[in-house]
């Protein structure tokens, strides 16, 4: 279902001004379609996978690692490190490297996040919205997942994601995570890192992936992965609680897809429903046989023709 393999025709580094060269790419067509493609985590960064989502032919895709993570440095870097820094940075990044007044937006999981804060404080930049794995970082979201709720799915991927943290500070998971993921012993650092990660890589597929757990297992992907988003967990994506759902109306007249699978573990279906009310006119693409990862078989699908529909 995916387009071919293709390699950019243009890369480079965003210099911000306060301390992270943000490494961005451009693929496709130069004068196709401008979109921007926005990872999860956050933490994670862009792989080559993502570009095929794209109609080489039709887009002109800028994709990007977000600070602290992929090919962007310092690697695993938390200062000037917030929601608002990375919208600060797509703009930048619109105007600079894509040079257009609109551009799709395309986001999965913590991307939805971001598409979405974007979008509400851009909306006259953004041309459309597709959206899968919807993510708001409310605090029923967070708590379901790392704290009570998922476990009961996983109990024996949980024991494996409790094991560093001692059990007199396992009531707030995200917050003793907190203490080793910023701590000074590097060692303690690094197997809280593959903790956190694998949890996620072990949970995000409807069936075994062998590909995402080997992702997560990996020490350098793991320590940005684990300590951005615990950084971004502990400060509730430094929104207010439930901002993104009550701003909707804010980009009510932007053509949107949301794309969610039935059995997400990671970002449950209650969140995705509840954006698709407040978009009532969105597109809602229910995937019955799949969990969180946009390379799923049906959530794939369902993407690309998301995709090609803007484009043919």
């Amino acid at each position: 279902m995916l387009y071919p393999e293709i390699t950019p025709y243009e890369t480079g580094y965003l210099n911000s001004d306060d301390g992270h060269e943000i490494y961005w790419e451009l693929c496709g067509h130069p004068n196709g379609k401008p979109a921007v493609f926005l990872h999860g985590g956050p933490g994670s960064g862009c792989s080559a996978m993502h570009r095929r989502l794209f109609n080489p032919e039709k887009y002109q895709v800028l994709l990007f690692d977000q600070r602290g993570c992929g090919r962007s440095k310092p690697h695993g870097c938390l200062e000037n490190n917030t929601t608002w820094h990375l919208v600060a940075d797509i703009e930048r990044l619109r105007k600079e490297v894509l040079k257009t007044e609109k551009l799709l937006v395309f986001g999965g999981s913590w991307g939805s996040t971001l598409a979405l804060a974007y979008a509400q404080t851009h909306p006259e930049h953004v041309s459309e919205l597709i959206l899968r794995g919807i993510f708001t970082l409310r605090e029923e979201e967070l708590r379901w997942f790392y704290q009570e709720g998922a476990s009961y799915i996983y109990p024996d991927y949980w024991e494996d994601y409790i094991a560093p943290i001692a059990p007199e500070k396992r009531h707030h998971m995200i917050t003793a995570y907190r203490e080793l993921l910023t701590g000074s012993d590097k060692n303690k650092q690094l197997d809280a890192a593959r903790a956190w990660s694998q949890w996620e890589g072990r949970t995000i597929t409807l069936l075994p992936n062998d590909h995402h757990q080997e992702q997560h297992e990996d020490g350098h992907f793991a320590l940005a992965f684990a300590r951005i988003e615990n950084h971004y967990f502990v400060h509730h994506g430094f929104m207010r609680e439930g901002q993104l759902i009550a701003d909707a109306h804010k980009i009510a007249h932007i053509p949107t897809v949301i794309v969610q699978g039935r059995y997400d573990m990671c970002t449950p279906f209650k969140t995705a429903w509840d954006l698709h009310k407040a978009l009532p006119d969105a597109t809602f693409i229910t995937v019955d046989d799949a969990g969180h990862a946009f390379d799923e078989p049906g959530i794939q699908k369902a993407l690309i023709q998301a995709l090609d529909k803007f484009v043919l």
